[in-house]
């Protein structure tokens, strides 16, 4: 067809899965074109998640990726539960050895963009409209999409695709149904996301856990703070004006001895189903699946980020054997992915259950949390298995 050309790897999805798919197969001289819905500009602001673990930053490290998160990102060596007025500290970083670093996605997103395409002379298409998969459990997988400017339609032959476009892309509907399972889980909650415009209330992650509901406050620069209310579901950011959200705030975080919340201007309000899936297996023919395309974990316990890293440095180093004639890689990729998947689940539902037991109008469901956070509090060994948990565990990469 008018447009044809070849690679080795199309990657469908600029977000961090993706990106880091395209750097290291870019650093191994392995050829590959990215392809992104959005603009440039679009996906460089748009508002994500912010922590990132230990071992993914030292990961990125390795691969030549975490020069400006070093230099730029705040680390966090604890955080608060607030409940009954009072305050109760979890020293992550003695606990586990670990601490987490915080660096909104977006940043991360310039970074390696910046990486690929400036640095590396990466081959990237913003924009692209109507993207097809062709072929994928056959012997000559192909991506076409329509160029935004001219229309014209473009095809790029390739050996493997790597689908990297969330929870809403072409990618994972390219799998037929019954060549895999979509597990989902419903937290039965949700929360209103705001972004305010003024300084943190606290050094770090708040949990304010209380009969009306979780309110949660997550500084994110010296000006930004990021807060969490659990709502209604089908609540929308309409049925809370930026009085409501605040005064809720105010009473969900108090204890004693906090210093008081600093108000300012929400720029940005969300309200989010707390709902988790996964996809297995993560591959299909010759598409392999990355990030939210396979897995999406509620942000309860802000492990989303970490896992589409996880899957993108498992992937590129598999994708890297492939070029070279090893296999291996590619045919254990999915199995070796969702061994954390289902761990960092998991830890999602236990603190899901804490957080939000207190407001779930079910006896057994709060006392059961309330036993949790004493036993939280009153054992080291507890404290230490729920700190590696909530940091993240150690990886081989």
């Amino acid at each position: 067809m008018p447009g044809s050309s070849r690679t080795s790897v199309v990657i469908v999805g600029a977000g961090p899965a993706g990106l880091t798919v395209a750097n290291v197969l870019r650093a191994a001289g392995v050829d590959c074109v990215l392809l992104e819905a959005e603009s440039r500009e679009f996906i460089e602001r748009r508002p994500r998640a912010g922590f990132i673990e230990e071992w993914a930053v030292r990961a990125l490290a390795r691969q030549g990726l975490a020069g400006r998160l070093l230099e730029r990102a705040e680390t966090q060596a604890e955080f608060e539960f607030r409940f009954g007025g009072e305050r109760h500290a979890i020293r992550t970083a003695r606990l586990s050895g670990r601490r987490h670093f915080v660096y909104p996605q977006p940043l991360l997103v310039s970074d390696l963009l910046a990486s690929y395409v400036e640095g590396a002379g990466g081959r990237a298409h913003f924009g692209v409209r109507d993207v097809r998969l062709h072929d994928v459990d056959g012997s000559a997988p192909a991506v076409s999409y329509q160029d935004p400017g001219t229309g014209e339609r473009h095809r790029l032959e390739c050996d493997i695709i790597v689908g990297a476009d969330g929870a809403r892309g072409v990618c994972r509907s390219a799998i037929p149904a019954e060549r895999a399972v979509l597990t989902r889980y419903d937290h039965g909650v949700a929360w209103l996301a705001v972004l305010a415009e003024a300084p943190p209330s606290a050094d770090g992650v708040v949990f304010g856990i209380h009969e009306r509901g979780l309110g949660a406050h997550m500084a994110r620069s010296r000006e930004i703070t990021r807060y969490y209310l659990e709502v209604p579901s089908g609540d929308g950011a309409g049925d809370w004006p930026d009085e409501r959200v605040w005064e809720e705030l105010h009473i969900r975080l108090a204890a004693r001895g906090a210093r008081p919340l600093t108000e300012g201007p929400l720029s940005e309000k969300t309200v989010l189903d707390m709902h988790n899936y996964v996809v297995e297996p993560m591959a299909y023919g010759r598409l392999y699946l990355a990030g939210d395309a396979a897995h999406l974990v509620a942000p309860i316990a802000a492990k989303g980020m970490n896992l589409a890293i996880n899957d993108a440095l498992l992937l590129g180093e598999a994708l890297i054997a492939h070029a070279k004639g090893d296999d291996r890689g590619l045919a254990g990729y999915s199995e070796a992915c969702l061994r954390r998947v289902w761990q960092y689940l998991e830890f999602s539902q236990w603190l899901s259950e804490v957080l939000h037991g207190a407001s779930s109008g079910d006896r057994f469901r709060a006392g059961t949390a309330a036993a949790r956070l004493r036993r939280l509090l009153g054992s080291e060994s507890a404290a230490k298995a729920f700190a590696g948990l909530y940091i993240g565990e150690e990886s081989d990469l």
